[in-house]
């Protein structure tokens, strides 16, 4: 026996143990609530690569968020540093299937309809861009059986359509079966699809579900791809399999090929996601897929997480369901069983309820802050972050209320996602600045006389008023001449400006009104720096809107139909429907507050302290006619499962279970009592009994309970070379608001001309690679290199002048003349490479590896003149330090010798393009110190800076803010 399965033995329980050895042919591991998947996970990983000699490149491991996928490759670089283990992070496809599946197409995007410089769509983008364009749906034929009927509005339409896109695509439904289909809203929705996927392909762009359906399309389509990647990835694993769908199966299926080696995780028990497409089936039909006895089933059923007394009641929540409906059974037969542990012998299980008269909520929250206060007084609680409240909804104008009242009785509240976003005071501060620089908005937003919306009475008084409050006090005098004179400016804008409502943001951030919540004692207070966050999310928005509106600068033709658009389609569709504030990904929760989470959130969380509300919710029905019509009529790839009227009870039980098994130490069902039907009645029937056979939180003795510290989650975050270590050299400050804050720069030039000829040399290099060479010549190359201009200008919106074109394809056909021949010596192109520290991960990508005689050389291209080797000195020693790292890196990654490093600045026309470096073996320590130095003041949010860098204050947005700063230098 090996010291490392003799370490598995000792560490994992038998449950366990089974899991991690259980390697060749399908395995169903179903894990209960706290029962260690996590760390089943990362063993068997480590199992594998350790015991049966699986390189890690050969590992597909996909998660369900990307924080979990960070908490992965966190932990198991962790286990192989340990072990001494050497690995490539980027060669091990590890992550969301959304990541995943992109990272297929890019790999092998000549096989796909994707061109280069794609655009990838958020939800928000995706319904934008079919609001923009919803007039071409409404012309076919009844498309209103599919997305409502014109009266609803544009944006609901567009909000429907979005939905049955959406899904076509993740059940991967053939749209020539619904072409022909009897039923008109099934022809109808055939060709709302087609006539989509026609406008993703003129505009080159990709949503968010639409990457796994290329996915798909890409393994079905094109053999040779799928071969590459079977013969590649030899163990699949899946975590959270009963939230995937139609599509994500299939692509599993595909890529396991005959070898079969598939383990999926999850918990029927906590099947979330129905509305996004998931379907429960999968996990519960995955052991029939192969035949009898070939899939190993493993149930993890030992809890680490809670005390006994909460483990009972929530098996006793799910046997109040029948799962079953005479033929079938919809669940896996589970009893969840606690760790052997002294647990204190009181109940752990509590009631918390009041009433009110109708509307009132005075009782209600008196009650859950003596709660609260309870806790904090029985000297068990050593911060509000061990407690967090779950609800259906954070949302809901009841939370929304109680949020205030415990934050207006000193008791913070973190709740990112309840749409507090536009009720913030620099947010509204900001929108009321940008009216007022428009003295016109409330003569051009009436597009009829009479009209009106419910949004101007936010923009009228939460918004304008509050910047004209502020604007009449004398401290902000300096504002009000700067804002008052461009007001006029604007009323009666006769040319064009050079900016556009982007610009306006960053001058408005120079004052102190605005610039009081960027301070560095602001950023690092008990929010996080919440305001300065915020007005980075909101710089995003605006460069997102006159992205969308192709607004450049301020054109008085346009000026009108500008402000109409930002203030009656886009924020007013952004208030209405909400936007989430920043989370800490690496923090559980943040200390010093409670946390407000929707169930969906808390899923993979526990807390010391859960208390459960939403109890007057009930069952809803969650399908459609236009669902049962798909479903009855056999359009669905599979046959029905659950029966559709028992789907919503299922749902909800599930959704409950996941909610009451977060609880470590102590759970409470909350409920603002209420008499009535429906959910004018709480708690709901569905709970009455068990809440009521509950002792009351005032019965109970809080000091007897101890509370568990918050968990620590240890994530690793990634640095890259050029956009993080470089821009923290070139200016902290810069990096603070660009990296940190994640303000959106305006005036970041797209570097078109570099871009360029980099993508059509890695054109060169990927033919060569594939052993098509014979195909190189200079009219491919200038073809190729017209479709990367045409994709990339299209993209970014800008253009290279005549002159410019040729001159950057002047520089590709240069490299090509020079290298032609001498193809053979090229090796890899475009290679991700990786450097696991104890704290970070610095990751790099290297252009061009090229060899002979068993060595190799590193290339990285320039696309600029070869510089002066005495006046840029410090730039090429600074080139040459990253170099060092890159090839101690491949030299790691492959065995091979690194011979020697090169810069080739394709921009020589006459001279040698080449400045070569050889491997200085002592400069790779003093270079990897240097970027620890710079990730730990990164991580201790040191953004000092010792002088203002001169030349790139020139071309920076935050300028305006950083001529106006008392700047304290660092020595």
């Amino acid at each position: 026996m090996t010291a490392i399965t003799s370490a598995l033995q000792s560490n994992a329980n038998p449950q366990q143990l089974q899991a991690i050895l259980a390697t060749e042919g399908p395995v169903l591991i179903i894990a209960g609530p706290g029962s260690g998947k996590t760390f089943t996970l990362v063993e068997r990983i480590v199992y594998l690569i350790t015991q049966k000699g699986v390189v890690p490149e050969s590992l597909f491991v996909v998660t369900f968020t990307d924080k979990a996928a960070r908490e992965l490759t966190t932990r198991i670089s962790n286990r192989l540093a340990d072990l001494d283990i050497q690995f490539n992070l980027n060669e091990m496809y590890l992550g969301t299937f959304h990541s995943i599946c992109l990272r297929l197409l890019e790999d092998f995007r000549e096989f796909t309809r994707l061109k280069r410089s794609f655009t990838l769509f958020d939800q928000f983008d995706q319904q934008y861009f079919l609001y923009q364009r919803i007039k071409e749906f409404r012309a076919l034929p009844d498309a209103q059986l599919v997305m409502g009927e014109d009266q609803s509005g544009r944006w609901k339409q567009s909000e429907n359509l979005l939905k049955w896109l959406n899904k076509v695509g993740e059940e991967a439904l053939d749209i020539a079966a619904l072409t022909l289909a009897p039923e008109p809203e099934i022809r109808a929705l055939a060709a709302c699809f087609v006539k989509y996927q026609e406008l993703l392909l003129e505009h080159n762009s990709l949503d968010f579900s639409g990457i796994q359906y290329e996915a798909l399309q890409l393994l079905q389509r094109h053999p040779e791809a799928l071969a590459q990647l079977r013969e590649r990835l030899t163990y699949l694993m899946v975590d959270e399999y009963q939230d995937t769908n139609t599509i994500q199966e299939r692509i599993l299926l595909l890529l396991s090929g005959e070898r079969r080696n598939l383990c999926v995780v999850g918990d029927d028990d906590q099947g979330l996601y129905r509305f996004r497409g998931a379907t429960i089936r999968n996990i519960l039909e995955f052991p029939g897929l192969f035949a009898e006895g070939q899939c190993k089933q493993v149930k993890l059923t030992v809890n680490y997480r809670s005390h006994p007394d909460i483990i009972r009641f929530y098996n006793e929540w799910m046997k109040e369901q029948t799962w079953e409906d005479g033929a079938r059974t919809f669940r896996f037969a589970k009893q969840i069983v606690p760790r052997e542990d002294d647990f204190p012998e009181v109940p752990a299980v509590l009631r918390l309820s009041a009433a009110d008269s109708q509307e009132e909520a005075v009782n209600w929250h008196a009650e859950v802050l003596a709660f609260l206060n309870g806790l904090k007084e029985s000297g068990q609680l050593s911060d509000w972050n061990q407690a967090a409240f779950l609800f259906r909804s954070v949302k809901n104008e009841r939370v929304v209320s109680l949020a205030r009242f415990l934050e207006a009785e000193g008791v913070p509240v973190f709740s990112p996602r309840s749409n507090m976003f536009f009720e913030r005071e620099e947010v509204r501060l900001m929108i009321g600045a940008l009216i007022f620089l428009f003295p016109q908005f409330p003569q051009v937003r009436e597009w009829a006389a009479g009209v009106t919306l419910p949004i101007w009475d936010y923009y009228d008084h939460q918004c304008f008023k509050t910047f004209a409050d502020e604007l009449r006090k004398p401290e902000n005098k300096p504002l009000l001449d700067w804002a008052r004179p461009l007001a006029k400016r604007h009323a009666v804008l006769a040319q064009n400006t050079d900016y556009a409502f982007s610009g306006l943001f960053y001058q408005l951030l120079q004052f102190p009104l605005f610039s009081r919540f960027l301070s560095e004692d602001a950023v690092l207070g008990l929010d996080k720096g919440r305001a300065a966050r915020n007005l980075g999310t909101f710089s995003k928005l605006l460069t997102k809107f006159e992205y969308l509106h192709f607004v450049s600068v301020l054109n008085p033709q346009w000026l009108e139909k500008n402000i109409r658009d930002l203030f009656h389609q886009f924020l007013r569709f952004l208030v209405e429907g909400g936007i989430g504030e920043y989370e800490d990904e690496a923090e559980y929760a943040p200390k010093g507050c409670v946390s407000f989470l929707t169930i969906h959130q808390s899923k993979g969380l526990e807390f010391p302290v859960v208390v459960c509300g939403s109890l007057e919710a009930v069952p809803r029905k969650q399908h459609s006619a236009l669902d049962a019509s798909l479903e009855e009529g056999g359009y669905l790839s599979k046959s029905a499962f659950e029966p559709l009227e028992h789907i919503k009870n299922f749902d909800f039980w599930r959704l409950f279970y996941t909610a009451f098994s977060r609880a470590q130490n102590l759970l409470v069902l909350a409920a603002q009592e209420r008499q009535g039907k429906g959910l004018g009645k709480s708690p709901s029937k569905y709970f009455e009994r068990m809440f009521y056979e509950l002792p009351s939180w005032r019965d109970a003795d809080l000091s007897a309970l101890s509370f568990d510290a918050v968990k620590q989650i240890s994530l690793k975050r990634e640095y890259s070379f050029t956009s993080h270590i470089t821009v923290f050299e070139n200016c902290a400050e810069q990096y603070r608001f660009f990296k940190e804050l994640e303000f959106a720069p305006i005036r970041e030039s797209p570097m078109l001309f570099g871009t360029l000829v980099h993508q059509t040399i890695e054109d060169i290099h990927k033919t060569v690679l594939r052993g098509e060479e014979h195909v190189l010549n200079p009219d491919a190359i200038e073809s190729w290199f017209s479709a990367n201009y045409a994709m990339l200008s299209k993209k970014e919106r800008v253009y290279l002048a005549p002159s410019s074109q040729q001159a950057a394809l002047g520089h590709v056909l240069r490299y090509y003349e020079r290298e032609n021949g001498n193809w053979d010596r090229i090796k890899e192109a475009e290679v991700e490479i990786s450097l696991i520290k104890d704290q970070y991960i610095l990751r790099g990508n290297v252009d061009l590896i090229r060899g002979e005689q068993g060595t190799v050389e590193i290339i990285d291209f320039k696309s600029e003149k070869k510089p002066d080797m005495e006046t840029d000195r410090d730039r090429l020693r600074q080139y040459q330090h990253q170099l060092d790292v890159y090839a101690h890196l491949v030299e790691e990654r492959t065995g091979q010798k690194v011979s020697r490093m090169h810069l080739y600045y394709t921009g020589e026309d006459a001279g040698n393009p080449y400045v070569s470096f050889s491997k200085d073996d002592r400069a790779i320590g003093k270079t990897i110190a240097r970027f620890d130095d710079i990730v730990a003041r990164i991580e201790r949010q040191d953004y000092s800076v010792a002088s203002r860098p001169a030349k790139l204050c020139l071309s920076c947005d935050m300028r305006p803010y950083c001529d106006n700063k008392n700047w304290k230098f660092r020595e």
